[in-house]
């Protein structure tokens, strides 16, 4: 962790700035009494397009998608005389 003074910050503030993107941590001081720790922000996390964009990315998650699409058609083509049989047993 690097010490600065409060003058020298303001006089290099890019470049300390640089540095806590760096992963370093600096500790500002005003007359020898630390203030600020200036420390890099983890960062944000992107919003994706669409769930769609999201699962494309996924290994297998295509294969998945299609079964599960293939089931919830042929589900909604059943009969519904075998929700009750299902039931009733």
């Amino acid at each position: 962790m690097r010490i600065v003074n409060l003058a020298t910050a303001k006089a290099r503030l890019s470049e300390l700035i640089h540095s806590a993107e760096s992963g370093e941590e600096i500790l500002i001081t005003r007359h020898g009494q630390p203030v600020v720790r200036l420390a890099s922000v983890d960062q944000p996390k992107r919003s994706i397009a669409s769930p769609a964009a999201f699962r494309s990315k996924l290994p297998g998650c295509q294969k998945i998608a299609l079964l599960w699409f293939a089931l919830s058609e042929t589900r909604a083509l059943d009969p519904p005389y075998l929700d009750e049989a299902m039931t009733t047993t």
